[in-house]
């Protein structure tokens, strides 16, 4: 083990027992600490860096079926079509991340823009033609006329800001910053929507009332 991993001296060794995903993350949990721990994060240097080739698709152990791994319309490399129907695990993505000192600041794709491919998307992920009628007709019909290649990418300003600021956390420079349940405590939103607003939208409150 020590020749495999070209252990040295004083090296310590960390293992992690788990499914791929889950010991990367461990592992990655452990390394940021130590290296805060440790002093070993120069926090006047400013490091990026792209993340490409993205897997197109995750397998979903409760669901026992691919899901995407960044949206349904995410484009497959091209070289990769093929494997979308012999082995779909292996397809990847034109799909990028921009990472800054280790914190995701933007992300985007180029999405699918042709009926064909976007049609084995869907039978990758278990849509069949129905349900992919049903809930994407829209967009399979508009393919029919043509649509050029499109994609882009989101940029985090509020992520970019707190690590300019050296900030722990983004609600540092969030101007109304949200608690943990999902409220704004400067102005109290969400608040109650009244009759009216719902009749507008055609929705209606379905909440059980406290037992008496």
């Amino acid at each position: 083990m020590l020749a495999k991993v070209k252990a040295k001296g004083d090296d310590l060794i960390l293992l992690v027992a788990d499914s791929w995903l889950t010991a990367c993350n461990a592992l990655g949990y452990v390394r940021l600490a130590l290296g805060q721990k440790l002093n070993l994060i120069d926090k006047k240097r400013f490091s990026f860096l792209w993340v490409l080739d993205f897997p197109l698709l995750e397998w979903d152990d409760e669901e026992q079926r691919f899901q995407a791994m960044h949206h349904p319309f995410t484009s497959p490399r091209d070289e990769d079509l093929p494997l979308l129907e012999s082995a779909p695990e292996k397809a990847k993505a034109k799909a990028y991340d921009m990472v800054l000192n280790g914190s995701e600041i933007g992300g985007g794709s180029i999405r699918i823009h042709k009926r064909e491919v976007q049609e084995k998307m869907f039978r990758a992920l278990g849509i069949g033609r129905e349900e992919a009628e049903t809930k994407f007709g829209f967009l399979l019909s508009a393919f029919r006329f043509g649509a050029p290649p499109h994609g882009g990418i989101a940029l985090g300003l509020d992520r970019i800001i707190a690590l300019m600021a050296g900030c722990e956390s983004i609600r540092e420079v969030i101007a109304f910053p949200k608690n943990k349940a999902a409220v704004s405590l400067m102005d109290n939103a969400p608040s109650e929507v009244s009759e009216r607003q719902l009749k507008e939208l055609s929705l209606k409150l379905d909440i059980e009332k406290p037992l008496q």
